[in-house]
């Protein structure tokens, strides 16, 4: 039990534990099968309103759609642990300050990072794990305002993560094979994305309540 290992681990005098739900009831999860992925992704930025954040697997993708971006008229940067540490605080910062206004990042960007009017989270590549997923798209809608949080799914996508794993050893293999399975499924299943990722952290949600992810509003697109 997680609960009880941290607690033996920090001395805790007392096991009082107080819990809050998974459930980030301001934002909206869809998911899109795409294989012209960034010109969905162009759309999707033009039609939004506000900050945002897109993620990509690579350094070098960063860079890419970054610039594919600004070449379209968006306002965007690039962010990887590849940059320099001056020029990441300049990206962030410029960020923070609005004047950009989407930063293309691996998961490099993100942690610490407490700008709560993040507007969308936009996953340009599946995520290794349901844990990454939902601690990325949380970065949205902290200010308690509506999120938009898009996952861009594809065939080609799944088949690099497994690739990538290929050279691991055979007890990393299965424990990221399972990790992918789990992302997967989250992106194929044809119920509430909503109810899917309260129940992976051990939750219920009501069906009467189900109404803000893309298999509820628009299960078709």
């Amino acid at each position: 039990n997680v609960e009880l290992d941290i607690q033996e681990k920090l001395a805790f005098k007392n096991q009082n534990v107080f819990k809050k739900s998974f459930e980030r009831k301001n934002l909206a999860y869809i998911v899109l099968y795409e294989e012209d992925k960034f010109g969905r992704l162009l759309k999707i930025t033009k039609s939004l309103n506000g900050l945002g954040v897109v993620y990509v697997r690579t350094r070098k993708k960063t860079k890419e759609i970054a610039d594919l971006l600004k070449r379209n008229k968006v306002s965007a940067e690039a962010y990887n642990a590849g940059m320099t540490s001056a020029e990441r605080t300049k990206v962030q910062d410029n960020w923070m300050k609005e004047k950009t206004r989407v930063v293309v990042a691996t998961n490099a960007f993100g942690m610490g990072i407490d700008k709560p009017d993040i507007r969308f989270v936009i996953h340009y590549n599946i995520p290794k794990s349901i844990e990454n997923y939902y601690q990325e798209t949380g970065r949205a809608g902290r200010d308690g305002l509506e999120g938009k949080c898009v996952l861009h799914y594809s065939h080609k996508d799944v088949s690099k993560l497994e690739h990538l794993m290929r050279d691991k050893p055979l007890s990393e293999r299965e424990v990221g094979a399972q990790l992918i399975n789990e992302t997967v499924a989250f992106a194929e299943t044809g119920v509430c994305r909503r109810k899917v990722l309260m129940s992976y952290f051990g939750e219920t949600y009501p069906d009467e309540n189900c109404g803000a992810c893309d298999n509820c509003l628009h299960p078709k697109e």
